[in-house]
């Protein structure tokens, strides 16, 4: 196996645990049990980043061009 599709499966597991955590976390009654997760969570999304930096970096991955101010106010008038 190459290392870039190493790096690739690594931020596909990764990405899928944050989605477990969050729903984990939402549903989590216990304090302790929810503050030890959200740590988890941060780390695990600090690491996600730096791989993906890394990985950037390498030029195993190339991130979407850069949204315009319009772009982002056109999405952020959808919540708003």
């Amino acid at each position: 196996m190459q290392e870039k599709d190493m790096v690739n499966d690594i931020l596909s597991m990764i990405n899928s645990s944050l989605t477990g955590y969050a729903n984990v976390i939402a549903q989590c009654s216990d304090q302790n049990l929810r503050q030890t997760i959200q740590q988890i969570r941060n780390a695990d999304e600090q690491f996600q980043y730096d791989l993906y930096k890394a990985a950037e970096q390498k030029g195993y991955y190339k991130a979407a061009q850069q949204a315009t101010p319009e772009e982002i106010q056109q999405v952020n008038s959808l919540f708003l």
